[in-house]
């Protein structure tokens, strides 16, 4: 079954740490440029980060950049996103994709 499991949300308060992962299973994974959005609540998805295949070159958004670090283990099929200084703003559900199959989100809520 070709799927991306997301895990890693959860509540935290300002200026706490989550690291989220997005296991991909079922298709290769090492040769895929792989992208993290959010959306909150009432809001758009936004595209805040992305790594690329095989020499992990990396890219952030501003609302994001110095606090979240994007990597990758091919080893594991694995993209992790370490997220650091979380804001009340940074409150939403987070998805990670290839561009062709997406993960189920997961929920990450910061308190103020």
């Amino acid at each position: 079954e070709v799927q991306l499991q997301a895990s890693g949300g959860g509540l935290v308060q300002t200026g706490g740490s989550l690291r989220l992962s997005c296991e991909a299973s079922g298709f290769t994974f090492d040769d895929k440029v792989v992208s993290r959005f959010r959306q909150a609540p009432g809001k758009e998805r936004e595209g805040i980060s992305c790594i690329s295949d095989r020499f992990a070159s990396t890219y952030y958004a501003d609302s994001v950049k110095g606090r979240f670090t994007i990597s990758r283990d091919n080893s594991r099929k694995t993209v992790y996103l370490q997220m650091n200084n979380l804001k009340p703003e940074d409150t939403a559900v987070y998805y990670c994709s290839d561009a062709k199959y997406w993960g189920q989100g997961t929920l990450v809520t910061v308190s103020s």
